[in-house]
């Protein structure tokens, strides 16, 4: 005897032993003592699964296999532990790269003069933050957008959204010249916020949606937005501005310019919060509807911190191509691409990534600099290559 659904939008059906079970919304019944994610399928063993990975049962009293499952959490904890202290590790190097004198024993024993100090607050520690803010926020939504549009190979740098960001700034940047520097992110925000929404109308009307193909339109409709801005900047005697916009400095952050990054960290922070939510509007817009969740609302919520974040980091840093598309990658293949579980490994490989990209530039051709936008698209390419080529291959 079958029992109907207990809520809706669930789709789990009760059966009597050794009946057929029913496919209802692609969804399995799962027995009591395992923890689903919101929206996740689960397999015949009781193991939830995404895409075909599988996720960690949950632990603790009154759940089956508690004894397994408790050290393998802890064995995480620590590791997501030492990869924090990892990132600690090299922001402290990194407070102390620079042409000004200032050693870490001056520091511990308190012996720093006045320009020390000044220069420590001042420039060193705001750079550290400022790296540490914008790589990691920039790697998360780069996870938050292969999730949205189901694409391993997407990007804000290869969507159009900073193209989209840069041509906002421009275009306040000519009629509103004077409006602060929070006015002109709104404006790069919502420029950035209309290019990822072409993006994504382009995408729907394209039947060979394959995992070469979303990335090349991506980058296509960068190309021509790019070649926009190029052509307004060139008429209107900017395109110096136009070219600090699209390659990331951090020489220039100091105390009172990189305070706007904590916003981005805002949005890491949001985007975690609802990383069940996107990882369930990954699997499907029907998949999505079926479990009562609204679709528009959670893509709409992610754009918005896709569009904002990319709009935050090129008006205070510049673009940083590539990094949302490579950090996701590499931790996906050895985390799976469980949101909540991956989301805080994306977050540390994202701030550890363009800290080693912006020591390297900051020591090849010491005491002058390469900037960060330049190192980091070098490296990004090349992996993104990698990834490009690789990707077949483990499909045969």
């Amino acid at each position: 005897m079958t029992a109907a659904p207990t809520a809706a939008g669930r789709g789990v059906q009760d059966t009597a032993p050794g009946a057929a079970v029913p496919a209802v919304a692609a969804v399995t019944a799962v027995p009591a003592h395992v923890a689903v994610v919101p929206g996740v399928a689960a397999r015949r063993d009781g193991a939830p699964e995404v895409r075909g990975r599988s996720l960690p049962q949950a632990s603790g009293p009154g759940h089956g296999h508690s004894s397994l499952a408790r050290p393998g959490a802890r064995w995480q904890r620590l590791q997501l532990l030492g990869g924090l202290l990892a990132v600690l590790v090299l922001a402290a190097v990194s407070l102390f790269v620079g042409v000004s004198d200032l050693s870490p024993v001056d520091v511990l024993t308190g012996e720093l003069g006045a320009e020390q100090v000044q220069t420590l607050l001042v420039s060193r520690v705001p750079r550290t933050l400022s790296i540490v803010l914008a790589g990691s926020a920039m790697a998360v939504v780069g996870l938050v957008m292969q999730l949205l549009v189901r694409n391993k190979f997407v990007e804000p740098s290869t969507a159009g959204t900073t193209e989209s960001a840069v041509l906002g700034l421009l275009v306040v940047t000519i009629v509103a010249p004077g409006l602060p520097l929070v006015g002109k992110m709104g404006v790069a925000a919502v420029f950035a916020l209309a290019g990822t929404a072409l993006f994504l109308g382009i995408l729907r009307r394209i039947r060979l949606r394959s995992v070469v193909v979303v990335p090349l339109v991506g980058l296509m409709l960068s190309g021509v937005v790019g070649a926009v801005s190029t052509f307004v900047a060139y008429r209107a005697g900017l395109l110096q501005a136009v070219s600090s916009w699209t390659t990331g400095d951090f020489s220039g952050m100091v105390r009172g310019r990189y305070e706007l990054l904590w916003v981005v960290g805002a949005c890491a922070v949001v985007a975690y919060l609802a990383a069940n939510r996107f990882t369930v509007a990954g699997l499907g817009e029907e998949f999505t509807t079926n479990l009562g969740l609204s679709y528009r609302r959670v893509l709409a919520l992610g754009l918005a911190i896709v569009a904002v974040t990319s709009a935050v980091v090129v008006v205070v840093v510049g673009a940083l191509p590539f990094l949302g598309l490579v950090v996701p990658n590499l931790v996906s293949l050895a985390m799976g691409d469980y949101l909540r579980r991956s989301l805080p490994w994306v977050a540390l490989a994202g701030a550890g990534f363009v800290l080693v990209c912006d020591l390297i530039g900051r020591l090849v051709i010491f005491p002058a600099e390469i900037p960060i936008g330049v190192v980091v698209g070098v490296v990004g390419a090349g992996l993104f290559l990698y990834l490009l080529l690789r990707r077949p291959a483990d499909a045969r």
